[in-house]
């Protein structure tokens, strides 16, 4: 890696911990003003200061974030389809010259390994790969799973590994079962797990905690923190997890004393 990328990588994953916390509110470029982020910036000023990254579109950015906020941005990048059409049907949304006049930090899309649109969605991430070694910025590859891909590890390793053969600097992808043998599949590639679904608190910090143990580098949350009935306790707790090494049990206390 050329100097820019590490250095964008290293605002983004702490050198100090070697670890993230990534706030996801991209959800609307095919979901819309989805509950909790009608006003996005409403949601997400309260959880700045806890977020080591922020993974957002560039329409996004421009409406409801302050650019004097001193966070990296992860610039999601794909789209095309809505949660009513087919969802792997994705195209690449935004050229390297506005992430560039964004400030990007990373830049990201969707892999589709399995889904009916596979090989496009692969083709995106090979050409921000090339855009991205051209001008230092990471891409994060995230490997979705539809409505109907399963989420073993045997799967998620298989998509995660093609992502890192494409050449992806980073993957975000979902926990599981032998979630140690998707992260060994990536090698020195560094492993953020979604959030998803909204889970019950404990569920997800047991889920935060569980990946991180087994060699995530981190999580990329949303639902699972802006949709808390205590969001800023939850991006607290989730980040005493990553940061501090604290159990479940701990991180729900804190959880728990925000409210």
């Amino acid at each position: 890696m050329n100097w820019g990328m590490k250095n964008r990588i290293s605002r983004i994953i702490k050198p100090k911990t070697g670890r993230c916390v990534m706030l996801a509110v991209d959800h609307g470029y095919f979901q819309g003003p989805t509950t909790g982020l009608s006003d996005l910036g409403k949601t997400v000023e309260p959880l700045l200061p806890y977020a080591d990254a922020l993974m957002i579109t560039r329409g996004a950015i421009r409406n409801w974030i302050d650019p004097a906020v001193d966070i990296p941005i992860i610039l999601r990048v794909s789209g095309g389809q809505s949660i009513l059409k087919e969802l792997s049907n994705e195209i690449i949304t935004t050229n390297i010259d506005d992430a560039i006049r964004i400030n990007a930090s990373a830049i990201t899309c969707s892999v589709y390994v399995g889904g009916e649109y596979e090989k496009e969605t692969i083709d995106n991430l090979s050409k921000l790969v090339d855009e991205g070694e051209k001008y230092g910025i990471p891409v994060l590859a995230v490997t979705a799973v539809g409505k109907e891909m399963a989420r073993d590890a045997r799967y998620l390793g298989l998509a995660s590994r093609i992502c890192v053969e494409i050449g992806a600097h980073m993957i975000k992808t979902y926990y599981t079962e032998d979630f140690g043998k998707v992260v060994e599949a990536c090698g020195n590639v560094p492993v953020v797990i979604a959030g998803g679904k909204k889970l019950p608190e404990m569920e997800a910090l047991q889920m935060a905690y569980n990946a991180v143990s087994d060699g995530a580098v981190g999580v990329d949350m949303g639902r699972n923190i802006f949709q808390s009935d205590s969001p800023v306790g939850m991006i607290q707790a989730v980040r005493a997890i990553v940061h501090e090494g604290k159990s479940a049990d701990e991180a729900y206390e804190i959880y728990e004393q925000s409210k």
